[in-house]
């Protein structure tokens, strides 16, 4: 079994020489040659700069994820209160919209309320004058007669204070 995890790993890393990484091999399958000399204290070397370097690269890993996910942490952050704000913007829109709507609503009620009156307005305007036309006669004539009538008395004092009036 640990034979087994041992090749993988060799097979896995490619910062290891390939003359070590032969030697390691052949040392694993028992084909050692005649020039074979058993050194376990090299085996053991490559062993622990095997894993010295596996456990540098699960750190960098380690480190370079928990900056991924700060950063996107930070990102989802930044991205929500934007969401926020740009729906608090939407709803102030929404919100003038519908009194903007109101608004034209009563104004359109305004502007027909105001039609309305000016048809009436302009209905009086025309009884008024054709009325003030027959009224203007009216009175035309009512100052005349009481010119006439001014006069009349005018010459009814001079007769009565005329002295020939005195001696009656």
């Amino acid at each position: 079994r640990d034979v087994g995890t041992v090749r993988r790993l060799l097979g896995q890393n490619s910062d290891i020489i390939e003359a070590d990484r032969q030697e390691v091999l052949s040392f694993l399958s028992g084909q050692q040659g005649a020039e074979y000399a058993p050194s376990s204290g090299e085996i053991t070397g490559i062993l622990k700069q095997l894993g010295d370097e596996m456990a540098k690269d699960q750190k960098d890993l380690i480190e370079t994820e928990e900056a991924a996910v700060k950063d996107y942490t930070g990102l989802m952050q930044s991205k929500k209160k934007e969401v926020a704000a740009l729906s608090k913007s939407i709803e102030e829109k929404l919100e003038r919209t519908a009194g903007l709507g109101v608004e034209i609503a009563t104004m359109k009620n305004d502007l027909g309320d105001t039609a309305e009156a000016l048809e009436e307005d302009k209905a009086f305007l025309a009884d008024l004058e054709k009325n003030c036309g027959s009224k203007g006669k009216i009175h035309d004539e009512e100052k005349a007669m009481r010119a006439q009538e001014v006069v009349a008395l005018a010459d009814t004092i001079k007769v009565l204070n005329d002295d020939d009036a005195l001696d009656l």
